[in-house]
């Protein structure tokens, strides 16, 4: 009685598995290396797998290990796409072979020009905006103006920095070398030296504790350290200040995507980074972390909209893998560590 129970229960199994056939030995998979941590991605996967049928097997790691890999692995990556922070890293990963052009109408509508590559290689999915945060004790608004006025002499013993050695200030300069010249952003960064309060911190968070305590008067910081900073303590003596806002405006970066050199799975990982770009997406991709979506149709998160607007700089987010050896020597050159 038992075997006849299951192989009725079998007969019925492969019936439906003939019926769903096409799906079952179609499925789709696409594999994506991300140097956006798992909390960050993970629920967008899952939303997309949930429309569109196609899973995702995703692996994390830093940004330099993971491109590393892909360098090593040449044609026989797994990977179908690469996700990471920062346009240098983006524009590097496209530098070196690793990305392939993608022509899609859903991305040129939904991705703004400035936040893409112009050979359309990579495409920014969330902005993060650095800008000042000061000590609402020590320092007036009307006080700041420009990255560039942190270089005067009212300053001294009053700046703190996260180090140089990463990408994020590395970005900046190579901006602002886009933007002035290398000769005016050298004297500036020497006057960022001169005004220093501390030696250069180990991060954004370390930098705004040193200012909420009143080691230095005023940092510069990726918006989303800010947001996670004070939801953990909001009382803290810190604001955002918006600098640039009569000239060129705020200096913005990226994380975003591109489609592997050697993806197998070309297509749905197309689908993948369209969908990233949506504004169901949109509001998961950037809401999770505190960043801007890149898609300017999408408002950003009510914690993140109270903290103002402001006029971003246009200059193309590239320019900052463009520019970005000639930023590190400079800074070197200035006695940035």
């Amino acid at each position: 009685m038992l075997r006849l129970c299951f192989s009725r229960y079998l007969a019925a199994m492969l019936c439906c598995t003939a019926l769903l056939g096409t799906n079952v030995a179609y499925a789709e998979q696409v594999v994506v290396y991300s140097a956006r941590i798992e909390q960050l991605i993970k629920p967008m996967f899952d939303a997309f797998t949930q429309d569109t049928g196609i899973a995702v097997k995703f692996v994390t790691d830093n940004e330099g290990a993971l491109l590393a890999r892909l360098k090593a692995e040449g044609k026989n990556t797994p990977a179908d796409m690469l996700i990471t922070v920062d346009a240098g890293n983006l524009w590097e990963a496209a530098r070196e072979g690793l990305l392939r052009p993608v022509e899609s109408k859903t991305l040129d509508a939904n991705i703004p020009a400035h936040l893409r590559d112009p050979q359309k290689q990579w495409f920014g999915l969330s902005v993060r905006a650095r800008t000042m945060v000061y000590n609402t004790q020590k320092v007036k608004p009307a006080e700041l103006s420009s990255y560039d006025d942190l270089a005067e002499p009212k300053w001294k013993g009053r700046l703190c920095l996260r180090s140089s050695k990463k990408v994020y200030n590395q970005s900046l300069v190579a901006m602002m070398i886009a933007e002035h010249g290398e000769a005016k952003t050298e004297q500036i960064v020497k006057g960022w030296v001169a005004n220093f309060a501390t030696d250069p911190l180990s991060d954004d968070t370390r930098a705004m504790e040193f200012v909420a305590a009143g080691k230095c008067d005023v940092t510069l910081v990726n918006t989303y350290y800010y947001g996670r900073l004070l939801t953990k303590n909001p009382v803290l003596p810190l604001a955002i200040f918006w600098p640039n806002q009569a000239g060129s405006g705020v200096h913005i970066n990226v994380s975003g995507a591109g489609i592997t050199k050697g993806a197998k799975n070309e297509q749905a990982a197309i689908k993948l980074l369209e969908f990233l770009s949506s504004e169901k997406a949109q509001n998961l991709f950037a809401d999770i972390n505190m960043e801007y979506p890149a898609n300017p149709r999408i408002k950003p998160d009510p914690v993140v909209a109270a903290w103002g607007n402001f006029k971003q700089n246009p200059m193309n987010v590239a320019t900052a893998g463009e520019l970005q050896a000639a930023a590190v020597k400079l800074m070197d050159r200035a006695g940035y560590r």
